[in-house]
């Protein structure tokens, strides 16, 4: 059974290739409406049974099912209600092909973590900064009576995940042609915490993640997640032209505008201090606007390094042999870099409702962010998105400060909803730019952070 499990796991992990899409004509151009399709519709396959969705409630303790089961399923697990029509399931699932294209089942697609709610309103394109996934899969297996143990940490925060660690886990099963092969041991963190960035920053952005490593113009950059042990070699690069489309869609979306009034006086003042101390690395904007695609050294922004440095050189050297990487520029520039050495400092357009910040999500709001001992230690908060739950003044989450970390005893589910600063991955040092600037400068660079 663990066997069987393991081999489902790497299936829903990864996004699996049989799917209506699988086989687009490699000759059309790029479509943004088809793109915006795919990513809530057409790459996974399904791995659970419907009854996993149905019977998930069993694996929470009580006697009876919940009446309003929907709502109970979406909020245990940090998921939302879809903006279109999903056959009834939280936006993040569809019903699909079973494994093989055997029956039907439940799958999950990119809006799992790419799609959240802050201040009451659902955003495409946004982190999901209330995801366990943990807990989600876990369930999710032990509903269709299978063994939940996943081969390495999907979260250890909720809102958070592991993803670049998966990625190289699954890599390890591939040859540099994509087939399938008893598997190397490759390097990679397990205690890694990755906010996902909002999909929106994409199109002002020359290199993406948060170490910069790789050209946006690359296509298959976002493909490795589709490394499902039953998908060969030539039906993953058959989906080329469907990140294609993904890729159109992510350079259309526009950031979403601050839903609260804005002080304009306030505001223009700070746009005069944070053009002259925060615009170097963030860059400027309105019509005029440039952004500078800056790395920020380690030792210069100081924030948690575990994530630039935690996968070795040999790793790198792997991925960079393989079909994903060998992608090029018209004039022969490669795609994919690498850059342990420091930070993508990242646009700040829509900085509203990116909380928390940092690349680990550590700091749980813009105040924070620009004033160092202001962070709190060991904190959590609701995770329901609600307009209560949104700290206008702060820009970003309300929380609750905690005197010191969770118990060992607590149940999983309920540590992973508490950051703890202390732990590794978790640090919320560093970035103390902020620091130099007065109380009534900082808040003016927040009133002017609302409108970008």
């Amino acid at each position: 059974m663990r066997r069987r499990t393991f081999c489902l796991i790497l299936a829903c992990l990864a996004g699996a290739g049989r799917s209506r899409a699988e086989a687009p004509d490699p000759s059309r151009g790029a479509s943004a409406a088809r793109g915006k399709e795919a990513v809530h519709r057409a790459m996974n396959p399904s791995h659970w049974s419907p009854r996993a969705y149905d019977d998930a409630w069993k694996q929470w303790g009580l006697a009876e099912r919940p009446a309003d089961y929907g709502a109970a399923f979406r909020s245990r697990y940090g998921l939302h209600p879809a903006p279109y029509d999903n056959d009834g399931l939280p936006m993040g699932f569809h019903r699909a092909r079973g494994v093989l294209g055997v029956g039907r089942g439940l799958g999950n697609d990119c809006l799992l973590c790419h799609a959240g709610r802050i201040a009451g309103r659902v955003i495409i394109g946004l982190g999901n900064t209330a995801l366990d996934m943990q807990t989600l899969y876990e369930e999710l297996f032990a509903a269709d009576g299978l063994d939940p143990a996943t081969p390495l940490p999907l979260s250890h925060v909720r809102g958070t995940t592991l993803a670049s660690s998966f990625a190289v886990y699954l890599m390890q099963f591939r040859d540099p042609e994509l087939r399938l092969r008893p598997p190397v041991r490759l390097g990679y963190p397990t205690t890694n915490v990755e906010d996902a960035p909002a999909w929106w920053h994409f199109k002002k952005k020359r290199t993406i993640y948060y170490t910069g490593a790789v050209d946006t113009r690359s296509v298959r950059t976002m493909m490795p997640f589709l490394l499902n042990p039953l998908s060969g070699a030539e039906s993953i690069k058959a989906l080329e032209p469907v990140f294609a489309d993904i890729r159109a869609y992510l350079l259309s979306l526009e950031p979403p505008r601050y839903p609260y009034p804005i002080d304009g006086e306030l505001a223009a003042r700070g746009k005069t201090i944070f053009d002259r101390t925060c615009a170097r690395c963030h860059g400027t904007y309105g019509p005029d606007g440039r952004y500078p695609n800056k790395v920020v050294p380690l030792d210069e922004i100081g924030t948690d390094r575990a994530f630039a440095e935690g996968f070795p050189d040999d790793t790198w050297a792997y991925y960079l042999k393989s079909w994903f990487a060998r992608e090029h520029g018209p004039g022969g520039e490669p795609y994919h870099l690498y850059n342990g050495g420091g930070y993508q400092a990242p646009p700040l357009d829509g900085l509203w409702a990116t909380a928390p910040y940092l690349h680990n999500g550590s700091v749980p709001t813009a105040h924070g962010v620009l004033k160092s001992g202001s962070r709190p230690k060991v904190f959590t908060r609701s995770f329901r998105g609600e307009e209560e739950d949104y700290d206008r003044r702060k820009l970003g989450w309300k929380v609750t400060v905690l005197g010191g970390p969770p118990a060992p005893d607590l149940p999983a589910i309920e540590r992973r909803k508490v950051y703890d600063t202390s732990q590794p991955g978790r640090g919320n040092g560093g970035h103390t730019f902020g620091d130099r600037l007065t109380d009534d400068q900082r808040m003016a660079v927040i009133e002017y952070l609302k409108t970008l």
